[in-house]
């Protein structure tokens, strides 16, 4: 029975210094700290880069992260002795193959996409065309502007692709007039509304 005029918030403090005394103490750290921080957005580590790398001629392809286009690292296999006009097709081709390649699981956890699909093939030059035209074979009007936005700066940026002004010329299976398209800073930030800058091409 508790005896009368008794306070029994006098105990509280008692009974913080006898846990003291037998080695306990009290905190008020958190012990729940919630999930473990996510990578940071488009950045990935060295070992990532590494892998991603790969075996091949050296060369970097646009993807989406964070609504822009961000380069990455990848390889393409053009064989030995192949001709300068075959080997930029190859080189192409191996360009499209990387960009519409699944992310890796590091670079999906980043935030990297593609929206360029698989199975997208490309030719050289037909006759009167320039002779650095790349045809696709789809309808380049046919491609989301996201797609168009990578193909574009991708093949732009590329040295076996790109002619000397740092422009490619586009075309699809069909007959309509080629195109010479160019990658813009504000393509590269606003890929999806703003698109690449282009002019027609004369046929030779």
């Amino acid at each position: 029975m508790r005896r009368p005029g008794a306070r029994p918030w006098l105990a509280v403090p008692l009974l913080a210094t006898l846990l003291a005394g037998c080695g306990i103490r009290s905190t008020q750290v958190p012990t729940d700290f919630g999930p473990a921080p996510s990578r940071v957005p488009c950045a990935l580590s060295g070992a990532d880069l590494s892998a991603q790398a790969g075996r091949g001629i050296p060369v970097q392809v646009f993807l989406l992260c964070a609504s822009q286009l961000v380069t990455v690292d990848r390889s393409v296999r053009i064989p030995d002795g192949t001709a300068e006009a075959e080997r930029r097709v190859l080189v192409a081709q191996g360009l499209l193959g990387q960009l519409a390649a699944r992310p890796s699981a590091a670079e999906k956890q980043a935030g990297y996409t593609t929206d360029v699909a698989a199975g997208i093939k490309v030719t050289g030059a037909r006759d009167r065309d320039p002779e650095n035209t790349f045809r696709l074979s789809v309808r380049v009007q046919d491609l989301t502007p996201y797609a168009l936005a990578q193909i574009v700066c991708t093949f732009a940026d590329s040295e076996a692709t790109a002619a000397d002004d740092g422009t490619v010329v586009l075309g699809g299976p069909d007959v309509l007039p080629l195109r010479r398209y160019s990658c813009t800073p504000e393509v590269r930030s606003r890929p999806g509304s703003e698109e690449p800058p282009s002019s027609d091409v004369t046929p030779s």
